[in-house]
């Protein structure tokens, strides 16, 4: 469940792989409908569902700014991706025995921000599975951010390190 962190070319990747218990169809509809991603996305996205259509991250009650982007691929339901400012997230889902297997990758450019955004990326992705399963999580996303954060830090090393956490 946690992420690993990568060297891809002259970018890193922050790769999470998780096997939810729930249908494509049903994890597909968490990740790409508005009240869903209000759930556990840590924006709204706005723009049009199809690829090369401009997007807009804006976050809820003005918890940060807004975020130009970019839909790349939108194959449903087996990959989205898109652009988000600098990052790029590509989410992909398999069907595996009745579930499916959704691996999420965040390419970036920065090392120093790879433990602060995997923890928030290892929040994100906990709180998608208490939306599918329609369950409350027993933490706030802030706090879910404090548990793993320090790992993350621990595995990756300092120089993964040097962003401190989001304000």
């Amino acid at each position: 469940m946690d992420g690993r962190l990568e060297r891809k070319d002259d970018r890193w990747q922050l790769r999470f792989t998780r096997t939810l218990p729930h249908p494509p169809e049903k994890v597909w509809r968490a990740l790409t409908e508005p009240e869903h991603l209000a759930a556990w996305f840590p924006a709204d996205i706005q723009g049009e569902r199809v690829a090369g259509a401009a997007l807009r991250f804006v976050h809820r009650d003005g918890a940060g700014p807004t975020v130009g982007g970019e839909m790349i691929r939108y194959d449903p339901p087996s990959l989205l991706e898109l652009s988000w400012g600098g990052d790029i997230l590509r989410f992909e889902l398999r069907p595996d025995d009745g579930g499916t297997v959704l691996t999420f990758v965040n390419t970036f450019d920065e090392r120093g921000k790879a433990a602060r955004d995997a923890a928030g990326w290892h929040a994100c992705l906990d709180l998608l599975g208490y939306e599918l399963d329609q369950e409350p999580p027993p933490w706030s996303p802030r706090e879910r951010w404090q548990i793993v954060h320090d790992g993350y830090v621990e595995r990756f090393g300092p120089e993964a390190s040097t962003i401190g956490p989001p304000t």
